[in-house]
């Protein structure tokens, strides 16, 4: 009789510490949110959540929609070269343009090779790409389908990525960063 109390308080203590542990894991108790960046306007909401935060201080930015078929502009925001498998894309950039700052979020298709993406991107986008500044790092991951890019100033662009991942409660893939050498 006693084995079989032990055993049973043994089972109930298990439970009880696994409970505890998925309720700490999830946002304040609550299900995790049920997270959608399939459409601009899902991608533009999230981007307004992560701008408001208050780790965020950046010069005032234009969010648009870029034309995915417009392969000049796709390349000049991603650095992809082909817009093959581009579904959506959102950016962010500043209203005046003497400032490195741009950002992106792509949703890509599901036959797309996502790590292979963002790895081009990486290699081909061009830091240096306004008249007289340059960004200093570039950031990229993603979620789910949904590729992630800024680039700017370390003291820009590193807590708007920080944001994200922090939006998409880190369930993120494989991150990448390249930093640049600022010459004058």
């Amino acid at each position: 009789m006693k084995k079989t109390s032990i055993i049973i308080i043994s089972i109930v203590a298990f439970i009880a510490i696994v409970a505890a542990i998925i309720i700490a894991t999830t946002s304040n108790g609550e299900e995790p949110k049920d997270l959608k960046l399939q459409t601009t306007e899902e991608m533009q909401a999230m981007l307004d959540t992560i701008y408001s935060s208050e780790k965020v201080e950046l010069p005032s930015l234009e969010t648009v929609v870029v034309d995915k078929t417009d392969l000049e502009q796709v390349t000049t925001f991603t650095g992809l070269k082909s817009n093959e498998n581009v579904e959506e894309l959102v950016v962010s950039v500043p209203l005046m343009n003497a400032q490195a700052y741009s950002l992106a979020v792509v949703k890509v298709n599901d036959k797309a090779n996502i790590e292979q993406m963002k790895q081009e991107m990486l290699d081909n986008i061009d830091m240096r790409r306004w008249i007289c500044v340059s960004a200093e790092m570039l950031y990229i991951t993603n979620y789910e389908n949904i590729i992630f890019l800024v680039m700017s100033s370390e003291e820009w662009a590193r807590p708007i990525y920080n944001e994200f991942k922090s939006f998409v409660g880190n369930d993120i893939g494989k991150e990448l960063e390249k930093s640049e050498t600022i010459e004058f």
